[in-house]
């Protein structure tokens, strides 16, 4: 069990949470929600011990240990794999150690001997005999191979390192688990794994991610931040994102029927009150008038852009043909003879564990590089659109934001153009302002999201969209793709925008497309994904 009690906390002007108080108890996975800069993570951070709140206290049960899934890839840059997933329950890594030291001892003495069987006592009551297995097991579930397990893990790539550190989380059986966008970096196999062991996990697990799949499956509670508290609905996102909704029409439901009966009674006392007759009744629906009080609905942090993609005309017949694609980077062959017919209203998602592969793809068929080999054609009614993974060239030249999407604007239209289209994509009033340069990787999305739909074209190729959006920006794009009339080609690694765009799957596999006319949940389960998470 762990509480937050009177939790308060500023940052000069902005409080992040006023009076909070929550309880969080065994048993329950519970989704922490909210839009960027409410919280979340600092929220994660009070929980840990990590930051101080300016008031208030966290309570948890007596002798129950925390766990958190670590941030920082280079903490642990001198230690063994092994040891690092170990160390997530330190006071069985400080037995182990102290252990080792005393067997590891030329000469044994009596003070060693007494001092032995007191940590042997120690390491079975912590389960320390079946550490090894257990960090086995973990690392082997989230995909880190055996020849890397006693390497050091500055000697691993950045993704492996996330896994370790997911892993030293999940270790011992924490009472405790604290984790912040813990599918960052896992492949499907890995997420789906991690799912199965949370479904198993009997403590208490608090958890933030982008990934709504993910909340869906694991979480049977979720813990909304907004308006500076924090509330707790029963269910997962899915259950919270309806009852929300329902709970915000209801408020607006009352509030227009309040304000049409207000509309109403002063009509009555203006017509009437220097009526003689009329007077008393005048005089009665002015006290009614008086205790009508609209439901207070504070302003939400939670905004939604709108995203919206109108092609200037239909796509004709033929689409895209690509026919013998080969292409090295590297040396390393990503594309094989890759072939492929795009048909009208397709809606192709790219799978399969190679991201470059995908990422090569889009590059060719956007003019951004060339292949080896073979060739692709677009209709002649094709104008497409290209979202990359990597912006950061489109944001070099320092400028407002008004004069960055004036570059792809029409030209016969101006600021107040300008103005407007970056409102509806959440940067009002003085956010137009902003420089390109100190832009978040969020932000920079929305932008280049800006930019296609101003393009008007009829072909959408997305690269990882999602990747570093907030829910409510995720939720607003994957509804815009779902209503484009026309072709998207796209990747991403977001299991619920595949599932609900998609209407066709290409696996590339050694650079060759296996070609799936179906739906996502068909294609998992073809592979075996969702048996194995049964």
């Amino acid at each position: 069990m762990i509480a937050a009690s009177n939790i308060t906390l500023s940052y000069g002007k902005q409080v992040l949470f006023k009076n909070v108080n929550i309880k969080f108890t065994p048993g329950n996975c519970y989704g922490l929600i909210g839009a960027n800069g409410t919280g979340k993570s600092t929220f994660l951070k009070i929980l840990a011990g990590e930051l101080e709140a300016d008031k208030g206290e966290i309570i948890v049960g007596q002798r129950e240990r925390i766990a958190v899934l670590r941030q920082d890839q280079f903490a642990f840059d001198d230690e063994i794999v092994f040891n690092t997933v170990i160390m997530g329950h330190k006071r069985l890594y400080d037995v182990m150690i102290q252990r080792e030291a005393i067997y590891s001892k030329a000469e044994f003495t009596e003070a060693d001997g007494l001092r032995s069987a007191e940590l042997e006592s120690l390491f079975a009551e912590m389960n320390g005999y079946e550490a090894e297995s257990e960090a086995a097991v973990l690392l082997s579930g989230l995909g880190i191979s055996e020849d890397l397990r006693t390497k050091k893990m500055k000697e691993l790539e950045a993704g492996d390192k996330v896994r370790v550190l997911l892993a030293q989380a999940l270790f011992g059986n924490p009472d405790v688990l604290l984790l912040d966008e813990p599918t960052n970096n896992l492949d499907l196999k890995s997420i789906k794994w991690l799912e199965e062991f949370l479904s198993r996990f009997s403590n208490t697990v608090i958890v933030v991610s982008h990934d709504r799949h993910f909340l869906n499956q694991v979480c049977t509670h979720t813990a909304d931040i907004d308006f500076g508290r924090i509330k707790i609905y029963v269910g997962n996102y899915d259950f919270w994102y309806h009852a929300s909704q329902l709970n915000l029409k209801q408020k607006q439901n009352d509030n227009r029927k309040i304000s049409e009966k207000a509309d109403e009674l002063k009509a009555f006392i203006q017509r009437f009150s220097a009526n003689a007759s009329k007077s008393k009744q005048a005089t009665s629906r002015k006290k009614l008038l008086d205790k009508l009080a609209l439901e207070d609905m504070p302003t939400s942090s939670r905004k939604y852009p709108h995203v919206v993609f109108k092609p200037e005309r239909a796509c004709g017949d033929i689409i895209l043909t690509i026919h013998g694609l080969t292409k090295k980077i590297d040396g390393v062959k990503v594309l094989n003879n890759f072939d492929l017919t795009v048909r009208k209203g397709d809606k192709i998602a790219f799978a399969g564990d190679n991201a470059l592969a995908r990422t090569t793809l889009f590059q060719i068929l956007a003019g951004e590089l060339k292949p080896d080999s073979g060739s692709f054609r677009w209709g002649v009614t094709i104008t497409s659109a290209y979202f990359p993974q990597e912006n950061s060239e489109f944001f070099e030249q320092e400028m407002t934001l008004i004069d960055w999407l004036g570059q792809y604007s029409p030209p016969t239209e101006g600021e107040t153009f300008a103005r407007g289209f970056l409102g509806r994509m959440l940067f009002s009033g003085e956010e137009a302002l902003k420089k390109t340069g100190v832009l978040s990787g969020g932000e920079r999305v929305r932008c280049m999201l800006s930019r296609m739909m101003l393009t008007g074209a009829n072909v959408l190729i997305l690269d990882e969209p999602t990747n570093h959006l907030d829910l409510e920006s995720i939720t607003a794009l994957n509804d815009g793709l779902i209503a484009f009339s026309e072709v998207i080609l796209f990747a991403s690694h977001d299991q619920e925008f595949v599932s609900t765009v998609a209407n066709r799957i290409i696996e590339i596999t050694q650079g060759c497309a296996i070609d799936r006319t179906m739906d996502f949940e068909d294609d998992l389960d073809r592979r075996g994904y969702l048996a194995e998470a049964v």
